[in-house]
């Protein structure tokens, strides 16, 4: 087992978080880590599509992802998804509906934590031109939603199949 050290006065804790330090009284929690993301169609019912980025670093690099990223202190998740989609795709999207709201984990510096991503639908304006980040992605492709490849992490799996549910209504 690691030890995990108090954040506040750097002793190490009696057990893992959830704990409380022996030494300040300060009590440690591991909570998830909001993100957002984004599943933007084009078309409707069945035959929409979905847009998707083939990962360009770690973790997961070289598997199919939707947009999004971790939420910055003190923003919103739909504040957040607007930002990356920005920041990835190089344009502004329409937000729609959540979709829902997933718990899953990540894998980064040598950790893995609980992350709570908020999961979008989105469009794109007519016209949008796409340039991706490429420190974020190397390619990008439409996939049919009914049809979705496998993708990095299991939270964007659930949401396009709850994605599906909610554009059969």
């Amino acid at each position: 087992m690691t030890v995990v050290h108090c954040a506040r006065c750097g002793v190490a804790l009696p057990a893992a978080p959830p704990s409380v330090c022996g030494a300040c009284g300060y009590q440690v929690y591991v909570n998830a880590r909001p993100t957002s993301g984004v599943i933007i169609l084009s078309g409707d019912g069945d035959g929409a599509e979905f847009l998707a980025l083939l990962r360009a670093r770690e973790p997961k690099r070289g598997l199919w992802e939707l947009p999004g990223g971790f939420c910055d202190g003190w923003e919103l998740p739909a504040e957040s998804a607007v930002r990356e989609c920005r920041e990835e795709l190089g344009a502004d999207i329409t937000l729609g509906a959540l979709v829902g709201m997933y718990l899953g984990s990540y894998e980064f510096q040598d950790e893995t934590f609980p992350v709570l991503d908020c999961i979008y639908l989105a469009t794109l304006p007519a016209g949008a031109a796409i340039t991706l980040d490429p420190a974020e992605a190397v390619e990008l492709t439409w996939f049919p939603i009914a049809a979705p490849p496998a993708m990095a992490f299991g939270t964007m799996d659930r949401a396009l199949a709850d994605a599906r549910k909610l554009l059969a209504r």
